[in-house]
């Protein structure tokens, strides 16, 4: 191998090392700060490196943050899942991610910056189109499934807002029926007949 093919293969490696860097660096930022009380310089210093990296990688602050919030919602294979039982099984899952780890913090995040941000918008859209819709046609009837994403995304996005961003007391509804109630909406908008 020759000594140019040998530096540019650490580079490379370096690069990458570098930009995995800024992902992790900007995700703990983003988590804590929100976008807007996040700056490239703060992301960069966590990450050990120049602020000018940023843009060389990623295009720059909004473009960061579309990588950083990269999320896969890990939905449940709801296929065996009884009729009944649907709702209620996304329910917890989503319930399951928005209070399980540290990591999730990125879905209220990405819920609270969305309301001020385009590109936190487009990545909300993102998710859900890529991620919902398709465990939805699996269910349901394909031609519907887009606008059963819709309602779905309604609820589930609604849901966290109120409970998560904003911090509505929810204490008066005990978890279970919380679970119930959300459930048997979610299995509505996803099974029933459509009006």
């Amino acid at each position: 191998m020759s000594t140019l093919v040998y530096l540019r293969a650490i580079m490379g490696r370096d690069a990458e090392a570098t930009k995995e860097r800024l992902v992790l660096a900007a995700r703990t930022m983003f988590s804590e700060r929100g976008f807007d009380g996040t700056t490239v310089r703060e992301i960069a210093a966590l990450a050990g490196v120049n602020p000018a990296l940023i843009n060389r990688y990623f295009g720059g602050k909004d473009q960061l943050f579309a990588e950083a919030v990269s999320i896969d919602l890990a939905l449940p294979d709801l296929s065996q899942t009884r009729r009944e039982a649907v709702g209620a099984t996304l329910a917890m899952h989503f319930f399951k991610r928005w209070e399980g780890d540290e990591h999730d913090d990125l879905l209220r995040v990405l819920i609270r910056t969305a309301a001020t941000n385009p590109d936190a918008a487009a990545r909300i859209r993102e998710v859900l189109g890529r991620q919902v819709t398709p465990m939805i046609e699996a269910l349901s009837d394909p031609e519907t499934a887009s606008q059963r994403a819709y309602l779905v995304a309604s609820q589930i996005l609604g849901l966290a807002y109120t409970r998560y961003v904003i911090g509505l007391p929810t204490t008066e509804i005990e978890h279970k029926r919380l679970v119930s109630v959300i459930g048997d909406t979610l299995r509505r908008y996803i099974l029933d007949p459509l009006p």
